[in-house]
């Protein structure tokens, strides 16, 4: 399809007419001298607003977000606690830089006045520490940001004390490290403990003395852990108590006391069975030890006020014999186990009552009134003991005593002799009551007095043999018990009174208690 011609024409003639009035336009324009004149003028003031406005235009379109950006840097660098560094990224740094490129800028100026305050707290902690490198450069910081003089001032002189005690604090964390690595931990002044103890109370926050000190008191604590597994509980409570002393939060120090109770209470255990088995003074030491760490322990006190008692009586029996040398031994146990001022003088003069009686046993009767008399007292008190009941006890004041010392003045005079016959009977009926009874240690003591007075009593024999075989049964049924201890005393005491080992019923007994001590 083709245009018609008429309107190609009109469309080229529109064309024409377009580019010749704009070439018009344009050839009158240069021209015209006043339009050239308007034209040099706005060149002219755009030219010096160019050259009076273009620095401080460029630096408001280029230089405030860089600024800005620049103190947010020194801000978070300041809160991470990083004042200064050579690569730049510190406080001080990146607030400098923003005020190299504002120096009218005032948060600029705020901010590395905080970091010299920062600088100084900084300087302050690590003199606190030890860290005198740490603290002298915070403090050359501080003081080139110009902090204050008087807050410089203050912190320096803290600084140069610190430098002055410096050799002393280093030499005194030596020795200490010296000594833990020795594992002389505590005792003497030259321990580490102490030694650790010195340096932190110069310098309370010091790194390498807490690291020391809490080294040292673990093994400290381990050392008390091993004490008790051992059942050395003194050792074990006297640890734990100097532990306690220089640190009483230590982590170690519940588990150390865990173990010590439990020490603690198979001391008591253990003192309890001792006790049982007549041994006084074992038993006596035991409950001691418990009460050196435990002095409320009412288990223990009463375990060893029992141990004092049994330990007395033994020194009046043993007195009682002329054994003079183990009647001291018992006294002397029982003075160190603690008992009391009246329960000694009780023992001494019962030992010197006996040792009155062996001198007049081994000298000759006196023949003087004094003596007539002293003998007559005797028998008074003789009489007097024998119409309450006490033949055999208490120890110094019974019949058995008192008629003993006077055989010993006396041994020939016909109303001591008397008295020895009337004494006799009343041993035998004495043993014969305890037999029955089943009281078996009482008729142990019946039955010595009886063949002390009386040796060559023929009814002694078959009485002898009756105790063994009592000893023996009443050994077997507590072993049925569980009680072992007394059955291993039963077992000794039957030997004693003349039961054959190879007796049926000793050999069983015997037979019985070794095969409980394998099994143990």
């Amino acid at each position: 399809m083709s245009r018609h011609p008429d309107h190609e024409d009109a469309a080229h003639a529109a064309l024409r007419r377009v580019r010749r009035e704009g070439r018009w336009w344009w050839v009158q324009a240069w021209q015209s001298r006043r339009i050239w004149r308007w034209a040099l003028l706005v060149a002219v003031v755009v030219f010096v607003l160019l050259v009076a406005f273009g620095r401080p235009l460029a630096n408001w379109f280029w230089n405030e977000p860089q600024v800005e950006q620049l103190l947010d840097r020194g801000d978070r660098a300041l809160a991470a606690g990083c004042l200064s560094a050579a690569d730049g990224s510190g406080a001080r740094e990146w607030y400098q830089a923003a005020l190299a490129l504002d120096s009218d800028r005032p948060q600029a100026r705020a901010g590395l006045a905080r970091t010299a305050r920062a600088a100084l707290r900084q300087a302050g902690a690590a003199l606190d520490a030890g860290d005198l490198a740490t603290a002298q450069r915070a403090l050359a910081l501080a003081r080139e940001l110009q902090v204050p003089q008087r807050d410089y001032d203050a912190v320096a002189r803290r600084l140069r004390e610190h430098q002055q005690d410096g050799a002393g604090i280093g030499a005194l964390l030596g020795r200490a490290e010296s000594a833990l690595q020795a594992q002389r931990l505590d005792g003497s002044d030259d321990s580490a403990l102490p030694l650790f103890q010195q340096v932190l109370a110069r310098a309370p926050n010091h790194l390498r003395a807490l690291e020391g000190r809490e080294d040292a008191l673990s093994d400290l604590l381990q050392q008390a852990r091993d004490a008790a597994a051992r059942g050395d509980v003194s050792a074990a409570a006297e640890q734990v108590r100097r532990a306690r002393g220089f640190d009483p939060g230590h982590v170690d120090l519940p588990a150390s006391e865990a173990a010590l109770n439990a020490a603690l209470e198979a001391r008591l255990n253990e003192a309890q069975r001792l006790l049982r088995r007549q041994r006084w003074q074992a038993a006596g030491e035991a409950f001691q030890s418990v009460l050196a760490t435990r002095p409320d322990d009412t288990a223990a006190q009463q375990g060893q006020q029992r141990a004092i008692e049994a330990l007395l009586a033994s020194a009046a029996r043993l007195a009682a014999d002329f054994r003079f040398d183990l009647a001291g031994q018992a006294l002397a146990s029982a003075e160190a186990l603690g008992a009391n001022g009246r329960q000694l003088d009780t023992a001494r003069q019962a030992i010197t009552q006996a040792r009155q009686a062996e001198r007049a046993l081994t000298s000759p009767p006196a023949p003087n009134a004094r003596g007539k008399r002293e003998v007559v007292a005797l028998l008074r008190r003789f009489d007097e003991a024998q119409a309450r009941g006490d033949f055999l006890s208490p120890p110094g004041r019974s019949a058995y005593d008192a008629l003993r010392e006077a055989q010993a003045m006396a041994p020939r005079d016909p109303r001591v002799r008397a008295a020895a016959q009337r004494l006799i009977p009343d041993t035998g009926a004495c043993f014969e009551d305890h037999l029955r009874g089943n009281r078996v240690q009482a008729a142990s003591a019946c039955l010595e007095a009886w063949q002390t007075l009386s040796p060559g009593d023929a009814a002694l024999t078959p009485a002898r043999q009756r105790l063994a075989q009592r000893w023996l049964a009443i050994g077997s049924e507590r072993l049925g018990q569980g009680d072992v201890e007394f059955a291993t005393l039963a077992l000794q005491m039957a030997s004693r009174w003349g039961a054959g080992s190879s007796a049926a019923e000793f050999q069983s007994l015997q037979s019985r208690l070794r095969d409980i001590g394998a099994q143990r």
